[in-house]
């Protein structure tokens, strides 16, 4: 929860939002806050079209522009602000979107396959929700079938649907995971998600050799022999 603190220093009133064992923003600095599955919306996020908000970022990223000393009236610079907004919208953030979220249908599993079947190495392209620079990964998913199948490719727009937002790498984790489970009617699904953040390699610590990794486990899944014979699959 999020209260506000009044603190005075040399005469200077100053607030502060403190939050997760009263530490501040400053505080928490660049650590990966996950504060729910869901991602942060605001109830009147689709009030407008799309094409409003492209105007609206538009000429907010101009002030932006502005403020840090760009001359706008350069043929380089003064499509700038428009192409920003069209790539929010329509590409980078286009997952915020329920109405870009892939429509999926599902098939007879006629072939009685019963064993896992595993999508290995999806890259996605994502954003860190705290810095909004780019996560880029791969993702790694499996189920057992229930009965129905979906089509591979749907695999992949899935994972892209929940990259293509403002997110950190847990809750894309577990997105993806309750997704397939809401689809394909069964708790048997893992998900695997390996991921450079450019918050850590181009900023901050400036460390470009690590990356992350998070995984879910469901049903089946969640048993030593399952997660071995995963892993295994994954290493050929």
């Amino acid at each position: 929860m999020v209260t506000e603190v009044i603190s005075k220093k040399k005469g200077i009133v100053k607030k502060e939002n403190h939050f997760f064992n009263s530490l501040t923003f400053d505080e928490v600095g660049d650590d990966h806050l996950y504060t729910g599955l869901e991602t942060p919306m605001k109830p009147t996020a689709f009030d407008i079209s799309d094409d409003e908000k492209q105007e609206k970022i538009a000429a907010l990223f101009s002030q932006i522009m502005d403020v840090m000393g760009l001359d706008l009236t350069d043929d380089s610079l003064q499509g700038t602000p428009k192409r920003v907004a069209k790539m929010y919208i329509e590409e980078i953030f286009s997952g915020l979107n329920p109405a870009n979220k892939p429509k999926v249908a599902l098939f007879d599993n006629k072939y009685k396959y019963n064993q896992m079947l595993v999508e290995k190495n999806i890259t996605f392209y994502s954003n860190c929700e705290h810095h909004f620079v780019p996560i880029i990964g791969k993702a790694h998913v499996a189920y057992i079938s229930s009965g129905k199948v979906i089509g591979l490719s749907k695999l992949n727009r899935i994972v892209e649907y929940y990259a293509k937002r403002p997110q950190v790498q847990e809750r894309l984790t577990n997105q993806i995971a309750e997704e397939l489970k809401s689809i394909l009617e069964t708790e048997n699904v893992a998900v695997i998600i390996d991921a450079k953040h450019l918050c850590v390699s181009s900023r901050g610590v400036k460390d470009d050799t690590s990356s992350t990794v998070t995984s879910y486990f469901g049903g089946v899944f969640n048993t030593s022999e399952k997660i071995a014979e995963l892993q295994n699959t994954l290493n050929y």
